[in-house]
């Protein structure tokens, strides 16, 4: 089953980093966040991927041909212009990039990568998100859910604690942090069957996937979602970066289920 990975946004809230590279681009702990939702399918197995390009796409595509340059050591020799690799860690993966736009909506994307999916399903996620998700679960859940579409749902943690007092004004209840009011919202990792393509008809460059044809296949009844406990974070802003990074660096990066 392939991955289709969205990247061709413009990451605005993220402007500090993505004025020079893709938001799918920007490191953490070195690599880019795309490597680490990557590495993530492929501990599952799941090594086949489409990647959706659009705003400054090219320095995706570099970034793979020059793979073995970013992820090895090498030597030059430049009298016979020849390149030796040394220790290579490349991965078994094969990775499609298609150009799908600047300003294509995320609807538009999902159109334009069917001639590279096929008539099979295929999973599909957001370039700036990780989480600690079991695939073959979620796989699992979706087949035997025989729905057309399975998203992942998450709950976030409140920004602030919860304080509830009585008439004095005595706490009786603090809970820092909780869960979001027990609303579960859209995470991403989806599962789609090539059925979902009949939702994309006509013109979608101008549409985006959640405020339209997910839409029509949840009113449809053929959307399922499956309910992730675990870990999960979207890197949509700079401090969202630096939470990350801070994971990543004191060995707390609970998405990093590869060895």
């Amino acid at each position: 089953m392939k991955v289709v990975i969205l990247a061709g946004g413009l990451g605005t809230r993220l402007s500090e980093e993505t004025d020079v590279r893709p938001k799918p681009m920007v490191e953490i702990g070195g690599r880019p966040i795309i490597w680490h939702i990557m590495k993530i399918y492929a501990h599952y197995g799941f090594n086949e991927f489409v990647v959706c390009c659009g705003y400054k796409g090219y320095v995706i595509k570099e970034y793979f041909a020059n793979y073995f340059l970013h992820q090895t050591d090498v030597t030059f020799d430049l009298a016979n212009n020849k390149m030796e690799v040394h220790n290579s860690g490349s991965e078994n993966w094969k990775v499609t990039l298609v150009d799908t736009g600047i300003n294509t909506n995320t609807a538009g994307r999902i159109k334009r990568i069917q001639k590279y999916v096929g008539n099979e399903p295929f999973m599909l996620t957001y370039g700036d998100g990780v989480a600690d998700i079991n695939i073959p679960e979620l796989i699992q859940f979706h087949k035997k859910s025989g729905k057309l579409a399975t998203l992942s749902s998450i709950q976030l943690p409140g920004r602030f604690g919860n304080v509830e007092t009585d008439a004095n004004g005595t706490v009786t209840t603090f809970q820092e942090k909780p869960l979001g009011d027990g609303v579960w919202i859209n995470g991403g990792f989806f599962v789609l069957e090539p059925g979902i393509f009949n939702y994309l008809d006509g013109n979608m460059d101008d549409v985006q996937w959640e405020k339209k044809p997910l839409i029509e296949i949840a009113d449809a009844g053929q959307l399922s979602a499956y309910q992730h406990n675990g870990f999960w974070k979207c890197m949509d802003a700079i401090r969202d970066k630096i939470e990350l990074e801070a994971l990543w660096q004191s060995g707390a990066a609970d998405w990093k289920i590869w060895k």
